[in-house]
């Protein structure tokens, strides 16, 4: 993948505040909308769900999930050219008082001021979506597979 391509595809994820999680509900395809965070190096994303959820239940019986992040629609003719990115993963509950919880909490309040609220609800949690690959279309014609470690390198842009 070229730098250019790369300063895109850390742009999307740094920009855009909303994924589409697929989960698999009664053998198929179920898909969300879930609000995300990132760790700086993109090796973790973080989403902060109610247990109540479809979403949920299904990650708690399978937990490989996909994560779509795409570049806002801005109106042009060809919509199919906005880039975006499907990343294939593994989603781990993580509960609150383990190591790492606060700073989440934090950061999370910090993109989402309004979902402070939440926080005093006892059915949410946040969910770890670990990448393992995935696809990245930066255009028209520029389309890579993705790794882990592509992600990873493209943080750095």
């Amino acid at each position: 993948m070229d730098a250019q391509s790369e300063k895109v595809l850390a742009q999307i994820i740094r920009s855009t505040r909303v994924a589409s999680l697929a989960t698999m509900r009664d053998d198929t395809p179920q898909v969300s909308m879930v609000a995300y965070i990132y760790n700086d190096d993109f090796s973790a994303f973080y989403i902060f769900v109610s247990r109540l959820a479809q979403h949920t239940v299904d990650m708690q019986k399978d937990n490989r999930v996909s994560l779509m992040i795409c570049e806002t629609d801005d109106g042009r003719s060809d919509p199919q050219t906005l880039a975006r990115v499907s990343i294939r993963a593994k989603a781990e509950i993580i509960q609150p008082g383990e190591p790492g919880f606060t700073p989440l909490k934090e950061k999370y309040i910090a993109r989402f001021p309004e979902a402070e609220q939440l926080f005093n609800l006892a059915d949410f949690s946040f969910w770890r979506i670990t990448p393992r690959g995935g696809r990245y279309v930066a255009g028209f014609a520029k389309a890579f597979n993705i790794t882990a470690e592509a992600l990873q390198k493209a943080s750095e842009r």
